[in-house]
C-alpha cells in the first residue's frame, strides 16, 4: 500500500509553532474541544476492551480488580510504593526490584495519601487517568504532522493495539506514553527544553526512557547544528538526565558502577544483537508444532513493527519521531531476555502506526470501519486472552 502519494507535508519539527503556547489558560478547553473526538474513541475502544475482559472473566468466574491491579508489574511498583527497593544486588534471578524504575512508584505513593481506597487502586487510577493524557498527546503529534483526521485515526490504532488491555493496567506504559507523545510534540513544536524535562521523566519511568532521550537530545543538536542557543543546549544536557540519574543511582546503592546492568543480568535482560529474538521468532513460527497463541501475536506484532519503521522512514517522519522508534526497536528487538512481553515494550512506539493512520485517512468510509472494527475486535479478544488464557505475564 502507499503511504506517501497525496500526503500533505508535515511542518517543520523545530520551528515555533504559530499557535498559542500549550500552556496558556485561555487554549486548553479549546485544545481539549479540539481533540474530543479522539479521546472519545480511545475511550470507546479501551471501554470496548475492558467489557469483553470483563464478560469473559465473568464466565469464568475469575475477578477483574485483580487481574488490573494487583499482577505481575503491578505488584513489584506495589512493593516499592511499600517497601521501596532493594538495597543489595543479591544473587537471586528475577528478584530484585531495583529492575523498575522510580517515577510511576513515587506517584503512586505520594498520590495514595489523598486518595481513598487502596494504593492499588491508586495506582490503577494513575495508569487510566495517564492513558487519557497519553491519548492527546498521541492526537496531538498526528493532528500537527498529517491533520486532525489523522490525528483521530493514530489515536484510535494506538487504542486497539493487541496489547492494549495493559494501557488500563497499574503498569508503566501509559505514564511513559503520556511522558514520550507530549515530549515528541514539544521538539515539533519548537518548545525543546519543555521536550527535554519530559524526557527526563520519561527516564525515570522506563529503562526505554532512553529512546525519549535520544530523540530529544538528536533534535537540540540538530537546532545547534543551524544556530547556537542556550536553550537547546541546555535541552541535549537536560533530556537524558532521568534515565543516567537513576542508573548512577542504583550503581551507588549496590556499590558497583554496572549495578544496574548487574541487576538486568539477573532478569537475563542482556542485549545479544537480537539472536534470541531470531531464535524466538524461528522457533515459534517454524518449528513449534503448536505455538503458543499469544506468542504468535507477539512474534507478528515485532514483524509488522520492523515493517512499519521503514514505511517511516520513507515516508520521512520527522527526524526525532524516527530515532525514538529507532532505538526503542533496537531495544526489544535486541534483547537476549524475556520474549513474550515484546509486544507491550512497544506499545508506546505510536509514530510506527502513523503510515496506517494516513493510510486510512485516504480510503474510504467502509473500508475505514471495517479495518477500525476488526482492529477494536480484535484488541479486545487478544487482551482477554492474554489476560485469562496465557499463563504467563503480559
Amino acid at each position: 500500500m502507499s503511504t506517501t502519494a497525496s500526503r500533505p507535508t508535515p511542518r517543520t519539527p523545530t520551528a515555533p509553532d504559530s499557535r498559542p503556547p500549550p500552556t496558556a489558560r485561555p487554549a486548553l478547553l479549546p485544545a481539549l474541544r479540539h481533540a474530543a473526538p479522539a479521546l472519545l474513541a480511545y475511550v470507546a475502544v479501551r471501554g470496548t476492551g475492558l467489557l469483553f475482559l470483563t464478560v469473559w472473566a465473568h464466565r469464568q468466574g475469575h475477578g477483574v480488580w485483580p487481574i488490573l491491579a494487583t499482577q505481575w508489574d503491578a505488584d513489584w511498583y506495589l512493593g516499592i510504593a511499600e517497601h521501596g527497593y532493594a538495597h543489595e544486588l543479591g544473587t537471586a534471578r528475577n528478584a530484585n526490584n531495583l529492575a523498575f524504575f522510580p517515577l510511576y512508584p513515587t506517584l503512586v505513593k505520594a498520590l495514595s495519601v489523598f486518595t481513598p481506597g487502596t494504593r492499588a487502586s491508586t495506582g490503577l487510577g494513575l495508569a487510566v487517568i495517564a492513558s487519557v493524557v497519553a491519548a492527546w498527546g498521541v492526537f496531538a503529534v498526528g493532528d500537527r504532522l498529517y491533520g486532525r483526521r489523522a490525528g483521530v485515526l493514530l489515536t484510535t490504532l494506538w487504542a486497539a493495539l493487541p496489547v492494549g488491555l495493559v494501557q488500563w493496567m497499574g503498569y508503566t506504559e501509559s505514564l511513559f506514553t503520556a511522558l514520550a507523545a507530549w515530549s515528541l510534540y514539544a521538539v515539533l513544536t519548537g518548545r525543546l527544553l519543555a521536550a527535554a524535562w519530559l524526557a527526563a521523566l520519561a527516564g525515570l519511568t522506563r529503562p526505554t526512557g532512553v529512546a525519549v532521550a535520544a530523540a530529544v537530545t538528536t533534535a537540540a543538536l540538530l537546532a545547534l547544528r543551524r544556530r547556537f542557543g542556550l536553550r537547546a543546549l541546555a535541552a541535549a544536557v537536560v533530556a537524558p538526565l532521568g534515565w543516567c540519574g537513576y542508573v548512577g543511582w542504583v550503581g551507588l546503592r549496590v556499590g558497583r558502577w554496572d549495578g544496574y546492568f548487574a541487576v538486568q543480568r539477573l532478569w537475563h535482560n542482556e542485549l545479544d544483537g537480537g539472536l534470541e529474538t531470531l531464535r524466538q521468532m524461528r522457533r515459534l513460527l517454524i518449528h513449534a508444532p503448536k505455538p503458543e497463541l499469544f506468542l504468535v501475536m507477539v512474534t507478528l506484532t515485532l514483524i509488522a513493527s520492523v515493517v512499519l519503521f521503514g514505511l517511516a522512514v520513507a515516508d520521512r517522519q520527522p527526524v526525532a519521531l524516527l530515532v525514538f522508534t529507532a532505538v526503542l526497536l533496537a531495544i526489544v528487538l535486541g534483547s537476549g531476555g524475556v520474549y513474550f512481553p515484546r509486544a507491550r515494550f512497544l506499545l508506546p512506539a505510536f509514530p510506527l502506526l502513523l503510515p496506517l493512520a494516513m493510510h486510512l485517512s485516504r480510503a474510504s468510509r467502509r473500508y475505514r470501519a471495517l479495518v477500525l472494527a476488526g482492529a477494536v475486535m480484535g484488541s479486545a479478544y487478544c487482551g482477554a486472552y492474554m489476560a485469562l488464557v496465557y499463563p504467563g505475564a503480559p
